[in-house]
């Protein structure tokens, strides 16, 4: 049980979320189905307050000493990633949401993207099913990639 509240942990921290989440269960050992079912709550549980309240506690924050300068440049990062998803996606935006979250790449996932969705007034149900659908998409990718990586190294021992 205590192997799977750290996984659920990781996978709420910002930026690692459950893309060091899943890699994380996988070398451990533990079953792979409760391990993504965990990851995957554990990154969508900050969703809803991060669209909801994120933008304002960032904008409150930005010129206070010892926080301004991570609060703008989180708000720089969300409205970075909202201007680039929306250049790019046009009418496609919340399928762009979806990849944006879904290809684990540095700097993307359910923060970054739920940010950006929110500092573009996007539609909150929407963007949160996007978000999820993004979220599964990585730990597809994340899950794929970990029993490559993992899977060669038993192999090798």
């Amino acid at each position: 049980m205590k192997k799977y509240l750290i996984v659920f942990i990781i996978s709420m921290v910002p930026l690692i979320e459950l893309r060091g989440a899943i890699p994380y269960a996988v070398g451990m050992g533990l079953p792979i189905v409760p391990s993504i079912i965990v990851s995957v709550l554990g990154n969508m549980l900050p969703v809803p307050f991060i669209f909801l309240f994120a933008r304002r506690i960032l904008e409150w924050g930005k010129d206070k000493p010892w926080i301004g300068a991570f609060f703008s440049w989180c708000l720089q990062k969300g409205e970075k990633g909202g201007k680039k998803l929306e250049a790019k996606a046009g009418r496609g935006l919340y399928w762009a949401l979806l990849l944006f979250v879904g290809i684990p790449l540095p700097g993307t996932g359910a923060w970054t993207g739920t940010l950006a969705a929110s500092i573009l007034d996007m539609d909150f149900k929407k963007s949160v099913l996007y978000v999820l659908l993004g979220v599964l998409l990585a730990g597809a990718i994340m899950l794929a990639a970990s029993l490559g990586v993992f899977g060669a190294i038993s192999l090798a021992s």
